[in-house]
């Protein structure tokens, strides 16, 4: 069943974003000044020493100002207990989402530059983070990128792809050594994790992933830096040193890993040894002129190679977009922009970008609507992808369109509920319409009867998700029939 929404004072309360084993994060609108909020909110009260670090490690964060760590808004309590706080809301996705594809070395190294830079601030607090990793890398907007989730109200748990009893903090795939190990953590062990995720970007892969959580460990405490390919060697050292086993040998701190970063992108290009050729004496006019040519050609060299460049990274994107590899398209595009901000190619290709996501979301929504996968499970179903369409697109009126459909359905299931006197399964069911369509127009209709029968009997008891699947399918077949 859908998680009811908490009533919190002073907010209009959206939708589910995600939900761990500590806490929820729900879609808000906080009313005094009308902006989008992501509200954690606490499932257990009963762990005071828990409570405590997450008001103390709010407050800290809080404090912090800076573009690339994330903005706290308020921190509360609920009537019930349970502790809140409300965060900025950061609808670009995050960096996971391009897992598995290798990013243009560009936006790796203005991704470490902001991390690096946003880890310093967090450090010199006396925080670590202890959590790094491309899930808690959030995009403000595609060229900003934000850190998250401070170990607050999270999950102790470690990755669900990788799990393993003993391990109270992190996650493997980017885990330092001393943190495998359960030893004490300082700012170093962040700085190993950025590493793990600079040199994912960079090879499209994270070198230490394991077939296990033992093959991780194992990896992260023996297996040296990888060795990158020849376009991307300038990055070895600095991979190298955050990447060392021993936390003496890696970066003290963002600002040295900075100043390193500063001389990567100053870095001359390699000198290329002149031709044998160049050597000769030219013995006829055809000589001469093919020289004075060469020599035209070399001056107009930086320019010739600008718009290479550009050209192959929008070929490079087309590819990709063509490949339905959307994210990595969009790299791409991005890049292009680097060095072309008004190029009307790589704009056009973001857009399209946009709309084959959209597209596919759209697509994965009817599919689910046509297995009857309403609103469950979680994050895989109708609900749940027209949402994100409707995000991504606000001016479409397909995402809006395919949340009024779900709402009916919902709507008539919770009729047909009432009718059989199950009426906290109808309740239900109106809770996730209302989710998906607020102002749908049989809502207030059916929450009347609702309210009638309620009010005439009591409320029904749920017989559980077996009873309710068996719901949907026959209030499928009578639309069908």
């Amino acid at each position: 069943m859908t998680p009811v929404p908490p009533l919190i004072p002073g907010y209009t309360v959206h939708g589910l974003l995600g939900q761990g084993g500590m806490a929820e994060v729900w879609l808000a609108t906080q009313e005094s000044l009308q902006r989008k909020v992501a509200l954690k909110l606490l499932l257990d009260t009963s762990d005071d020493q828990f409570t405590r670090r997450f008001i103390r490690e709010a407050h800290i964060v809080a404090s912090l100002h800076h573009p690339a760590i994330v903005t706290i808004h308020d921190i509360g309590q609920l009537a019930d207990g349970r502790h809140y706080l409300a965060m900025e809301f950061l609808g670009g996705g995050d960096l996971a989402q391009f897992k598995g594809h290798a990013l243009p070395p560009q936006r790796v190294l203005a991704v470490a530059r902001q991390v690096a830079a946003g880890l310093d601030i967090i450090h010199d607090k006396g925080l670590v983070h202890r959590d790094l990793k491309p899930a808690n890398l959030l995009f403000r907007d595609p060229d900003h990128i934000v850190i998250s989730d401070f170990g607050i109200a999270r999950n102790p748990d470690i990755d669900s792809d990788l799990t393993q009893e003993g391990v109270v903090v992190g996650s493997p795939a980017y885990s330092s050594p001393e943190q495998s190990q359960c030893q004490t953590l300082d700012r170093r062990s962040d700085l190993y994790s950025l590493g793990v995720i600079l040199a994912e970007l960079l090879l499209g892969r994270n070198p230490f992933r394991g077939d296990s959580y033992a093959a991780t460990v194992a990896n992260h405490l023996h297996q040296p830096p990888p060795d990158l390919p020849v376009p991307l060697r300038a990055w070895q050292p600095v991979l190298a040193r955050l990447l060392a086993k021993a936390p003496a040998q890696r970066y003290a701190n963002g600002r040295e890993l900075s100043a390193d970063l500063d001389r990567l992108e100053t870095a001359p290009a390699p000198v290329r040894r002149p031709s044998p050729l160049s050597r000769l004496r030219p013995r006829h006019r055809q000589g001469l002129a093919g020289l004075v040519v060469a020599g035209l050609l070399a001056a107009a060299w930086p320019s010739a190679s600008h718009h290479y460049s550009l050209w192959q990274h929008l070929r490079q994107g087309e590819a990709a977009l063509q490949g339905n590899r959307p994210d990595e398209a969009e790299a791409f595009f991005r890049q292009a922009l680097t060095r072309d901000a008004d190029n009307a190619d790589a704009r056009a290709g973001l857009e399209r970008v946009r709309q084959a996501r959209v597209n596919r979301l759209l697509a994965l929504a009817e599919q689910r609507l046509a297995e009857q996968k309403l609103s469950e499970p979680a994050n895989d179903n109708a609900l749940h992808y027209f949402r994100q369409a409707a995000a991504l697109a606000p001016a479409d009126a397909r995402p809006r369109q395919g949340l009024e459909r779900v709402a009916a359905v919902l709507t008539g299931l919770a009729a047909d509920a009432i009718q059989q006197g199950k009426l906290t399964d109808a309740a239900a069911w109106l809770d996730t319409a209302r989710q998906a369509a607020p102002d749908h127009a049989g809502l207030a209709a059916v929450q009347q009867q609702l309210a009638a029968a309620q009010a005439g009997k009591g409320s029904g008891k749920s017989s559980g998700g077996k009873r309710k699947d068996n719901a949907v399918k026959r209030f499928f077949r009578k639309l069908w029939h």
